[in-house]
């Protein structure tokens, strides 16, 4: 058997280029990049392993190892999780920074391969430089903080542990149900030790989307429960986008006259004005998508957590119900971890197979016509909420909608927003009128603030042809801004929409819902001796953007069309209103409120969470 001497770093480098994967139908590299900030736990090793390939298999340089992984893990899932990106850092602090964006990967589902820096195996001089000591186990370090949101985890401390633990961690990064983030924490004085592998170990691989074929006896058994149904309702999950099953989902809604309603990773599924899509599901969903949900008698959900925002805290789908014998949700999902979740009737399998298998089941049922009336009525009446939402006002303050209305009259169909945490999502998913596949890349899983510039990048990456628009508030922004430079500075050009309230103000509106007084949310609650005046376009500008600040919804829209024009990354701050949010749509959301207090206020807002307890729950 030839051989081929290489250290532990040159080995994996060289193994991930020659890792390829199908892209519809053209083979091309797995790995589009590596994400690095280097230190004294990977420059010697890792880094010099990189720069000979460089051209090969590029290196981009971040400012945050948080927002590095961010951008990563929003490439992947810009492109449907077929390609990937990887990461590395330092031991320490540059470790313990990719934390965050692991659990937002494994929450969603979404691959990304994170290679922190490690103390030396030998332990000949512990403790090193940012190593953390273990009083009674000299074999924990702070990597194995990556142990509970990885999806595979493994130290490398011996250079041929490689030929067991890399295709098992490739595995995981292209199983659509095992997909997820993998840590390899690599010890550095191992990155730097030679090995003599096997020429056979780097011969080029390609991955193919494995897709499972749902089982007969569960395909026969969901089929009997939709096929009866009088009023059936689809929950469309990311999972739909992953499995590229939008179109089958297209027509399978429209030859059974199933409406279809969007949770946030599945939103764009159907274009907006799809007869049957219902818009959003759940906390932020449309009134139309609620109303049948209320009344559905089975709902189908296909690729979905059904996370609390989605089922209402689990008291939104009243007739199909979450629980008992009698409950009649059926699960289309890859995992049978999702498929069994509510006690649903599990139907195991991919998206695209599942519902071609179910179209030929269910042959020609179609649901009674005075249910796809109702659905009809109902989008109907929702869609003049959304235009009266998102109207221009003489108020003196925009509200978030109202913005959301004038970037979107703005853009070309098949432009991207890009947005994660506080307000804005609940927002956008109610009322951002999506209209090309992958046009709304939302990370709301893990609701990560400061994901949105970082994500934008990664979709501006993935899809360099297309206009990228990310939303954020001055409360995200302010958490994490640096990739920024980044997008200058690589020339992936992106639209910064910075919306100003002034502080948390999605927080603090649930603070005030909750009976509190507004603290330590707005800027100017918080304890303070001088009024906080950040500026934020000049902020922006600083990092290189082309910025400005708008006084009116006119002025966004001309703004909008400069940036469109614009060759460089463009920001555009706006000043909006904190305590508007829109109020058509929306379903009862689960937040326990102090059952003890001083306050008359909360004490009366406990009341009201009891009785809503009650009536949502029978609790």
């Amino acid at each position: 058997m030839s051989t081929v001497r290489l250290t532990t770093a040159q080995a994996l480098v060289r193994f991930m280029i020659h890792q390829k994967v199908r892209v519809d139908g053209e083979v091309v590299p797995l790995f589009a990049g590596v994400w690095a900030i280097f230190g004294h736990g990977n420059v010697a090793g890792l880094g010099e392993a990189l720069y000979p390939v460089r051209d090969v298999l590029p290196t981009f340089r971040g400012h945050n190892e948080q927002s590095m992984a961010h951008a990563a893990i929003a490439y992947a899932k810009a492109l449907n999780r077929k390609r990937v990106m990887a990461v590395t850092s330092s031991i320490g602090p540059g470790a313990t920074n990719m934390v965050t964006a692991a659990a937002l990967a494994h929450v969603n589902r979404l691959p990304v391969l994170l290679l922190p820096g490690d103390v030396f195996a030998s332990r000949r001089p512990d403790p090193v430089l940012q190593q953390i000591e273990d009083f009674g186990d000299p074999t924990i370090a702070a990597n194995d903080a990556f142990r509970p949101v990885s999806r595979y985890w493994d130290r490398i401390t011996r250079p041929e542990q490689l030929l067991i633990t890399l295709p098992r961690a490739m595995a995981v990064l292209t199983d659509a149900a095992d997909c997820g983030p993998v840590t390899l924490a690599l010890c550095q004085d191992v990155q730097a030790e030679a090995y003599d592998f096997p020429e056979e170990f780097f011969a080029e691989k390609v991955w193919e989307q494995r897709r499972i074929r749902p089982d007969q006896g569960e395909l026969a058994r969901a089929a009997e429960l939709l096929g009866k149904a009088e009023k059936p309702l689809i929950v469309a999950g990311g999972g739909v986008l992953y499995s590229g099953a939008a179109e089958a989902l297209s027509g399978f809604a429209e030859a059974h006259g199933i409406p279809v309603c969007e949770t946030q990773g599945g939103k764009g599924s159907l274009a907006w004005d799809h007869p049957r899509n219902m818009g959003s599901i759940g906390v932020t969903g449309s009134s139309a998508a609620n109303a049948l949900a209320a009344e559905a008698d089975v709902v189908l959900g296909i690729g979905t957590r059904l996370q609390d925002f989605t089922s209402g805290s689990r008291a939104l789908f009243a007739k199909a119900g979450f629980a008992g014998a009698g409950a009649k949700l059926i699960q289309l999902n890859v995992t049978v971890f999702d498929g069994l979740k509510h006690l649903a009737q599990p139907l195991v399998g991919d998206a695209l197979e599942g519902l071609k298998a179910l179209d030929a089941a269910l042959g020609g049922y179609t649901a009674p016509a005075g249910w796809q009336d109702s659905a009809s009525r109902l989008i109907h009446d929702w869609n003049q909420s959304i235009e009266a939402a998102m109207a221009p006002t003489d108020a003196k303050l925009p509200s978030d909608a109202q913005v959301i209305g004038s970037v979107s009259r703005t853009l070309d169909a098949d432009a991207i927003v890009v947005c994660a945490a506080g307000g804005l999502p609940g927002e956008l998913h109610k009322l951002w009128r999506t209209r090309a596949a992958n046009g709304y890349h939302v990370e709301y899983g893990y609701s990560c603030m400061g994901y949105e510039i970082a994500g934008g990048l990664g979709v501006k990456m993935a899809h360099p042809d297309r206009e990228v628009v990310v939303m954020v508030g001055d409360g995200s922004y302010m958490m994490m801004n640096s990739e920024l430079a980044t997008s200058v500075m690589l020339g992936f050009k992106i639209i910064l929409v910075i919306l100003d309230n002034r502080g948390f103000g999605c927080i603090n509106r649930l603070q005030m819902g909750c009976g509190g007084e507004p603290f330590n949310n707005l800027l100017d609650d918080a304890r303070h001796v001088a009024p906080s005046a950040i500026d934020f376009r000049r902020h922006a500008e600083s990092l290189g953007a082309v910025s400005e600040k708008v006084g009116s919804l006119d002025e966004l829209e001309a703004a909008m069309e400069r940036a469109k024009a614009s060759d460089t990354t463009y920001a555009i701050v706006i000043d909006t209103d904190p305590l508007i949010a829109t109020e058509a749509g929306g379903a009862w959301w689960d937040v326990a409120v102090a059952e003890v207090s001083q306050s008359d206020a909360v004490r009366a807002a406990r009341a009201d969470y009891e009785r809503a307890k009650t009536r949502h729950l029978g609790d």
